[in-house]
């Protein structure tokens, strides 16, 4: 099989080195690390896609560098000459494809800029535009040279033939899977333009869930390490200076309280770097294991979910998210079992995941939907009989769209409600920390105050 095949690469290399006129052989020169890239393309390129490193220059005479993911170098150069760039080289090595290891699993565009790509290009689309040329107007437009580059390969996919949604699979996990799908259905059914607007709104939606969800973290997140700086900093640099002055009072009492803020005091002068490292290690093998360990994670997030207030807001937030997920996919005409995939793919939260899995083996039985969400302790009733109410009647998406408005409004105001709960409570205790040291401190100079006037 393999000797009945004649590469590309071993063609290119007949025709630069074929004897013209009956002459001495004519070479044209190649460096000859290229030579031998060219040469193995087939051989050890041909059944993946690698990393290859090119160098091109643009119509101003600018040298762009980058990485292009393909099978052979003659579509990295296809590429560039589709770009209207000038080739300089382009070549792969093992040390190229070390530092780009993964290289196909992009990181995924921001939230913020994926919604404005998605309304940029629905607009250019419902003007006529090509959407080849659409997608080059927003190369043009576009800042980051990360996007860029993936606009590029994605035009370049379309002008080789593929579908937009064949395009942004491509590009590993640069597009949520959610967004290929919506896409490959909107191909299907002509109408891309206005799936593209849907996918700008439901994205934008989930972008504000998201900041919501962060700005009920940072406020609070910020007090506390600022109270632990002005504790830290009292402990180390204030009290000492106290304890000077005590040293020199011999007749002064101390109080109890009071010599177990010095001994922490000192003990934190001693073991500052130590109790610095250890922290510093213990948070990092948390948010390693966090990440890593499935069942670790699951236990995070079981008590995260049981905690007051707390619990209800990751609750709220899950169930608005799988809820205005779950209403777009049965509004475009996804299979159930697609989007139950993508539903898992889309949460991190693993006890959803486990509802989820439960739910594809529940359809696979030919069961109903609504049975793996019936009687959870992590998924609200009202939800459940909307579900059930809504596989009954046959409109469930409608039914799905009024669970999630109804939770992301419920989420809304519970995160209000605990911002405003939380400021008295931070100010309380960065109060009663710092008031306990200062205390601490005054209490004995009371005792010397009355040694004073008793010696007078």
């Amino acid at each position: 099989m393999k000797n009945e095949k004649v590469t590309l690469a071993k063609r290119i290399h007949d025709i630069l080195n074929k004897p013209i006129g009956g002459k001495k052989e004519v070479k044209i020169k190649e460096p000859v690390k290229d030579r031998l890239v060219l040469d193995k393309i087939n051989d050890e390129y041909e059944s993946k896609k690698v990393a290859w490193r090119y160098v091109a220059r643009n119509s101003k005479g600018k040298k762009i560098t980058g990485y292009f993911y393909s099978y052979n170098k003659n579509d990295v150069i296809y590429f560039l000459k589709s770009e209207e760039l000038e080739v300089i080289s382009v070549k792969t090595s093992k040390l190229i494809q070390f530092m780009n290891k993964g290289f196909q699993k992009t990181r995924r565009i921001k939230t913020k800029a994926l919604v404005f790509m998605l309304m940029e290009l629905s607009t250019y689309i419902k003007s006529g535009i090509p959407l080849s040329e659409s997608i080059g107007i927003m190369i043009m437009d576009t800042k980051n040279k990360r996007y860029k580059n993936i606009l590029r390969e994605m035009r370049y996919d379309i002008n080789s033939g593929e579908a937009l949604s064949k395009a942004m699979a491509n590009r590993g996990n640069a597009f949520p899977p959610i967004l290929v799908n919506m896409v490959k259905t909107a191909e299907e059914t002509g109408s891309l333009s206005e799936s593209l607007d849907d996918m700008a709104v439901y994205f934008g939606e989930i972008e504000e869930t998201r900041r919501q969800m962060i700005s009920i973290l940072t406020y609070p997140t910020m007090v506390f390490l600022f109270t632990i700086a002005v504790v830290m900093f009292i402990m180390v640099y204030v009290i000492p200076k106290f304890v000077d002055i005590y040293s020199t009072m011999d007749n002064t009492k101390v109080p109890a309280f009071t010599k177990f803020i010095i001994g922490l005091s000192i003990f934190f002068q001693n073991n500052l770097i130590y109790i610095l490292f250890v922290i510093i290690a213990i948070l990092l093998v948390i948010l390693i294991l966090y990440r890593k360990n499935k069942s670790f994670r699951k236990f995070f997030q079981r008590i995260g979910m049981h905690m007051p207030f707390i619990g209800n807001i990751m609750i709220y937030n899950e169930v608005t998210i799988f809820s205005k997920t779950f209403t777009t996919l049965l509004r475009h005409d996804v299979f159930i079992t697609d989007s139950m995939n993508i539903l898992k793919e889309l949460t991190n939260n693993e006890i959803y995941h486990d509802m989820i899995n439960n739910t594809i083996e529940n359809i696979k039985k030919g069961e109903r939907i609504s049975l793996a969400f019936r009687d959870h302790w992590a998924f609200p009733l009202a939800a459940y009989e909307m579900i059930v109410t809504g596989e009954r009647t046959g409109k469930l998406a409608d039914m799905m769209d009024q669970v999630s408005t109804y939770y992301q409004s419920l989420h809304r105001s519970s995160i209000l409600r605990l911002k405003s709960l939380i400021e008295p409570i931070v100010i309380v205790i960065l109060a009663f920390l710092v008031g306990s040291i200062i205390l601490a401190v005054i209490i004995p100079m009371f005792s010397m105050y009355e040694s004073v006037q008793n010696l007078g």
